[in-house]
């Protein structure tokens, strides 16, 4: 099995390099990495509903869509994720356990009495460190998870709350659970990166024929040309969302004003506006204006309809409607 050894922390480069192994390379193999902050979201949920969209913007967090189903994550160097790409037989492939058990047991080793538990994930004393979740391509699986080591868990509770307006869909919920870090637990302490380095000698000793190998500049380049293809896109982490209905409500100094947004592929389809405080031509104005447009900050407050109507509020809270 080989051991590939890279210390990118770009989120983008990070996902995509494990689709890049999983469809191009023929060995088992087994990485660990880390990432700068970042919220992971599942393949198939709306990232909008899952995150603190003001708040991962304003602290510069990436938001990045995995091709595994599953709830969000977050990521900062003080999370290590684990990952194994395996070859297995059709229908025998998914096996969490298979995956979770080595990092359970290097925990033990370490004194630290860690447990699988509901949903795949792992849990110290009744509190989440692990989330898990796989993706089948032809023969191979694709296991990666989590292990919060010393992340900033108030960063992650506010990067990953969910938005306070009201999203109608059917995608993967996430399962909010309390969390925990390994480094808290460890009887005596130890820097992330000697744990990230015994873990990487454990795995090393308990799966057969391992080699470490790093990245060659010719796989860095195709995994960069993913990047830019895919992972670094509005169209996958954001418009690959499954269609959703976006609906809000706020009271203003104005009066009130409710919206509702029909959205497919991240794009408004269509749109109801009801304000008290304008005109039918108003707001039958702003409901035309707004189809066709990304679901957005940008795209939408971009919208001459829109600035009018936040000139109109006189305060933020024009701003704060639409995500």
């Amino acid at each position: 099995m080989l051991i590939i050894d890279r210390p990118h922390t770009d989120p983008y480069f990070n996902l995509a390099a494990e689709e890049y192994y999983l469809k191009n390379c023929d060995e088992d193999l087994f990485m660990l990495w880390r990432c700068e902050p970042s919220v992971i979201v599942g393949k198939h949920q709306n990232a909008l509903s899952e995150i603190n969209l003001r708040y991962v913007r304003a602290h510069n967090i990436k938001v990045v869509r995995r091709i595994s189903g599953g709830g969000t994550v977050y990521h900062d160097q003080g999370n290590i994720n684990f990952t194994f790409i395996r070859k297995g037989e059709p229908g025998k492939l998914v096996d969490f356990k298979r995956y979770t058990q080595p990092v359970l047991d290097f925990l033990n080793k370490l004194g630290v009495q860690a447990l699988s538990g509901g949903h795949n994930s792992l849990f110290i004393e009744g509190k989440k460190f692990s989330g898990n979740a796989e993706h089948v391509f032809k023969n191979r699986v694709l296991h990666h998870g989590t292990i919060l080591y010393s992340t900033d868990l108030s960063q992650l509770s506010q990067a990953i709350l969910p938005s306070s307006a009201s999203y109608t869909d059917k995608s993967v919920k996430s399962i909010r659970s309390a969390v925990t870090n390994v480094a808290e637990h460890l009887k005596t302490s130890m820097p992330i990166e000697s744990y990230k380095d015994r873990m990487l000698e454990y795995i090393g000793l308990n799966f057969p024929d391992t080699r470490v190998i790093s990245l060659t500049k010719e796989t860095e380049n195709e995994i960069n040309r993913l990047v830019s293809s895919k992972y670094d896109t509005w169209d996958w982490n954001f418009g690959y969302s499954p269609n959703y209905t976006f609906q809000k409500h706020s009271g203003t100094h104005a009066g009130n004003i409710e919206i509702e947004l029909q959205v497919e592929r991240g794009t408004i389809s269509h749109a109801k506006i009801d304000a008290d405080f304008l005109s039918s031509v108003e707001m039958n104005a702003l409901e035309s204006e707004l189809t066709g447009i990304p679901h957005y900050p940008e795209p939408l407050l971009n919208l001459p309809s829109v600035q009018k109507l936040i000139q109109h509020l006189q305060s933020d809270s024009g701003k704060e409607l639409w995500i």
